[in-house]
């Protein structure tokens, strides 16, 4: 396939009238093919084209997309970088990726509160960039939930394979389904499982132009939407609403990013008549493993996608790529002999193959000579009815981070887990908060310095010493 027909290929599927997508209006894929064709022209005549590295910092709207499609139409390698971010992370990142130009949104002031229709934007080339790596088409960042974000390119023919890949998953939204999308378009699990997939199958997109939870229950019922894609927080903030309209058409739930909470999974299962099917991919890559039959529960992620190759050594997951997804020379260390080190630990059944995620393998901490599983202490305070989130660490001494009803102290929690965790295992520091901070992608943050500088800013009356 041509180096910029491949998308072209996504893009000439069904006919001018077929819905494409739906948010506070509809737009049909004639309509999307007319936009990206002419947003093409304005690229050409803005000279970029094959070979033009592209940094894409948009907000969340159809024209964005369109945009994305029409770069990639031109043969540019594109970066995408979250329009949430701070100038101190967006900076950075730039100087990392030195892009040829910058297509930005032209109202850059003020918070983004949902998905727009259309969005206004610049094009700018920029001084010193550098063209784009041979063959790379899509540029992304790790989430960085524990230290610096991972620069990750991948070449058309990785994303094709995944699209592949969610063809082949047993019971995936296909032409007569409405797929409402709530991960961001900025990030894989929303651009590849959402808006490319749907491009491939057929399938109607829905988008809320609201994050308000119980608008986006009024909208799925509008719209007969079929089947949902969210994160664990969306599933727990949809279980909120209160006087939910029917929705006799909903028969998919699905999720990814991180693990589904035993009760998120259990308060949505109770309330929407379904459970949350697991889906698992990295950034990457994108899809690897996952179950939408409805059978798996919490930790479970399912059996390896058709076309994903696995294994798993001393409980940890390797997955099988042909070439090492790292720009500029950086992370040698977790690919090797074409296999990428997840540093996720996962078990997997022996009879079925179907994985179960037992948490990272950088949540292990030797203390006094005893390995100590990380996730075990999550867990155990996450059993708190008080507790909706934890991350704990270890530096010298295990350190709990936590969300909690603002009653909670650092004694209560203390004697939770001396009744259910041996001494070496009890956190020495508990830092208390309603929330923990999250990154763009909605994912809990890991890092260590980064949660004493967001957590003790935020609440520092909360802030527990030692125990």
């Amino acid at each position: 396939m041509a180096k910029t027909q491949w998308v072209s290929h996504l893009l000439n599927r069904g006919a001018d009238d077929d819905l494409w997508a739906v948010s506070s209006a509809s737009v049909t894929r004639g309509q999307l093919r007319s936009a990206v064709a002419e947003f093409e022209e304005r690229f050409r005549n803005q000279g970029i084209g094959e070979g033009s590295s592209v940094l894409l910092r948009m907000t969340p709207s159809f024209t964005y997309t369109q945009v994305l499609l029409a770069l990639w139409c031109r043969g540019a390698q594109v970066v995408l970088v979250d329009f949430r971010l701070k100038p101190a992370e967006y900076a950075p990142l730039v100087r990392q990726v030195r892009p040829q130009y910058l297509v930005a949104a032209a109202d850059t002031g003020g918070p983004v509160a949902g998905f727009r229709q259309e969005s206004e934007f610049t094009v700018r080339q920029l001084p010193d960039g550098r063209p784009a790596v041979d063959g790379i088409r899509l540029v992304q960042f790790s989430s960085g939930s524990s230290g610096r974000p991972k620069v990750i390119g991948r070449p058309a023919d990785s994303v094709l394979a995944e699209i592949d890949r969610h063809a082949a998953l047993p019971g995936i939204p296909g032409a007569d389904d409405r797929m409402m999308l709530l991960n961001s378009v900025m990030h894989n699990m929303g651009l590849v499982s959402g808006v490319l997939h749907a491009l491939a199958s057929g399938a109607t997109l829905i988008v809320p132009p609201t994050p308000r939870p119980a608008e986006v229950v009024r909208l799925m019922a509008a719209t007969g939407t079929t089947a949902v894609y969210g994160t664990p927080v969306h599933y727990d903030l949809l279980s909120r609403v209160a006087d939910r309209p029917r929705l006799p058409a909903l028969r998919l739930a699905v999720s990814g990013g991180e693990r589904v909470p035993q009760e998120t999974y259990e308060n949505f299962q109770a309330r929407f008549g379904l459970p949350i099917s697991p889906v698992y991919g990295l950034t990457e890559i994108g899809l690897i493993a996952g179950d939408l039959s409805g059978t798996s529960v919490p930790p479970q992620l399912g059996l390896p996608v058709p076309g994903a190759e696995v294994k798993v050594v001393d409980e940890e997951l390797y997955v099988r790529m042909d070439r090492s997804p790292y720009l500029f020379g950086e992370h040698a260390d977790r690919y090797t002999d074409g296999w990428l080190r997840t540093f996720d630990r996962v078990r997997q059944d022996p009879a079925t193959g179907v994985l179960s995620m037992l948490g990272r393998a950088d949540s292990l901490a030797v203390i006094g000579g005893l390995k100590v599983d990380l996730t075990e202490v999550e867990n155990v305070l996450l059993a708190h009815d008080r507790v909706t989130e934890a991350v704990v660490t270890h530096q010298g001494v295990i350190e709990a981070f936590v969300g909690a009803d603002p009653a909670v102290g650092a004694d209560e929690l203390t004697v939770w887990c001396r009744e259910r965790l041996s001494p070496v295992k009890v956190p020495r520091r508990f830092h208390i908060t309603r929330l923990l901070p999250r990154n763009s992608m909605g994912k809990l943050i890991r890092d260590r310095a980064l949660l004493h500088g967001r957590v003790l800013s935020e609440s520092p009356s909360r802030a527990q010493g030692d125990r």
